[in-house]
């Protein structure tokens, strides 16, 4: 019984050993090359994805490539442009496997594995990557970096991409192969960065730094020279304003001058009148609010208030004023029209 258990166990192993050599899968992102005895030909090409048979190793091998997009990128390097400026360009190359057999055909003696494939390809894309670059030299600096957004980088990328050949040595020296001939596709080309050297930036910047002193100091002359302007034209409206409020003034002046000349002349005809209604209106104005003044009767203006100041005042007559000497400069008392 135990034999019989050993028997079926090592038949399993076989079978699964078998079906292992002789089975193998194709992904639907995948293409495969079935080779018989290390040789492909054009029934070799296994594009279908699913569970496939061959003949177990060594008679047929298979060898299995993804299809999907690969990215080569390039270290920076320096490019002179059409007018002799250095800038420093990176560019990077999306490529896939175009047609599997003769990609196969061309990198098989890199190894066996596919990997080893795909790293020699990606060191042949990426050395003439580097030098498809080169086509930098026909544009301008202006035509890469435009203040206006019409950039020529659109250009210079399909530049690079169509500079992409493979150059073969031969014995009659060298011929250009394209990359389709190696069964691979570039599908596009961007450049990823473009900086400008350590010297060229430090000049760029000490430019940019004059050009804005420069300007700095052009929108300070004319701010002054607005400010100018509007301090001459607020010193004009003031001269203005000054000229009319004082012509405006001495008008007024005048005015009142005239006005004032009739009260004038009838206060010079009877100054005592004028001088006992002044008296009368510093008394009224004095008490016109509750409070107590304590002033001698002998003060100008304050001998009205004595009890017998109009005591023997006949009708129209004007009280006599002691200390109207002094209050007139010694003028000589008159008597009012009527009176004595």
């Amino acid at each position: 019984m135990k034999r019989l258990v050993i028997i079926v166990l090592a038949g399993v192993l076989l079978v699964v050993l078998l079906a292992f050599s002789m089975t193998y899968q194709v992904r639907f992102t995948e293409a495969a090359v079935l080779t018989t005895f290390g040789k492909a030909s054009d029934d070799s090409l296994k594009l279908d994805p699913g569970l496939k048979f061959k003949w177990p190793s060594p008679i047929q091998s298979v060898t299995k490539y993804d299809t999907r997009l690969r990215v080569v990128q390039t270290r920076a390097q320096t490019q002179q442009t059409s007018d002799n400026r250095q800038i420093i360009v990176e560019a990077a190359c999306f490529w896939r496997v175009k047609d599997p057999l003769r990609f196969f055909e061309r990198f098989s003696v890199a190894g066996d594995r596919s990997a080893d494939h795909f790293r020699k390809a990606q060191e042949i894309i990426e050395s003439n990557l580097r030098s498809a670059i080169g086509a930098t030299s026909k544009f301008a600096m202006s035509d890469l970096f435009n203040a206006a957004g019409a950039t020529k980088l659109p250009d210079l990328e399909k530049a690079i991409l169509s500079g992409l050949v493979i150059r073969e040595a031969t014995a009659g020296g060298e011929k250009t192969v394209s990359l389709a001939d190696y069964g691979i596709e570039a599908v596009d080309v961007g450049v990823t960065r473009v900086m400008l050297p350590e010297e060229t930036t430090k000049a760029v910047f000490e430019r940019m730094g004059a050009s804005r002193d420069r300007l700095a100091a052009e929108i300070e002359a004319k701010g002054q020279a607005v400010a100018q302007a509007i301090r001459d034209t607020a010193e004009n409206e003031a001269r203005m304003i000054r000229a009319f409020a004082d012509s405006r003034a001495q008008e007024i002046r005048k005015q009142g001058d005239r006005e004032a000349a009739t009260y004038l002349g009838q206060m010079n005809s009877n100054p005592e009148l004028a001088v006992f209604l002044r008296r009368m209106e510093f008394l009224r104005d004095a008490t016109a609010k509750r409070m107590t003044f304590v002033f001698p009767t002998s003060m100008p203006g304050f001998d009205l208030v004595k009890p017998d100041s109009l005591n023997g005042l006949k009708k129209g007559q004007i009280p006599a004023m002691p200390n109207l000497d002094r209050a007139l400069s010694q003028q000589p008392a008159k008597q009012t029209e009527g009176g004595q």
